[in-house]
């Protein structure tokens, strides 16, 4: 499966009062994730909503395994896993570069909508990233 990295350093504002990141962070963190792997398979998220398609997060999921620390040097591997005309599905693993321990996993779910958040046909409105996405999921296999 193509995986792009993302790697950053944890915050201290992404932090609780134990220096333990936030749950809420992991969700910024997938879209970061997101964010490169679309821009290294061509694609800028602008360039999409320039065409009057948004991607609008319709459910998540995140299985904590580690808490993730301030300072830490963190790794986030974002993979596709799922394309339709309707919808794309992304993965993620969350890793601690130093020790290389897998904090959480996880899957963004998104539907392929106009401005007003009406389901529309990826294939036909923006064919040219959905040809894209298309052969980079099935280059996975």
């Amino acid at each position: 499966m193509k995986q792009i990295e993302t790697k950053f350093n944890v915050r201290y504002s992404e932090t609780d009062q134990m220096k333990i990141v936030h749950h809420s962070n992991y969700a910024i963190w997938f879209e970061a994730g997101r964010s490169d792997f679309l821009k290294s398979s061509g694609i800028s998220v602008s360039d999409i909503e320039d065409e009057g398609i948004l991607l609008p997060l319709y459910e998540m999921n995140c299985q904590f395994k580690k808490p993730a620390k301030f300072e830490d040097e963190i790794l986030v591997l974002t993979g596709l896993k799922g394309l339709s005309c309707a919808r794309v599905i992304f993965t993620y693993k969350v890793y601690q570069v130093n020790t290389n321990v897998l904090l959480a996993t996880g899957e963004t779910m998104h539907a392929w909508t106009n401005k007003f958040l009406e389901p529309v046909n990826a294939k036909k409105k923006i064919p040219e990233v959905y040809d894209i996405l298309s052969l980079t999921l099935k280059s996975e296999f």
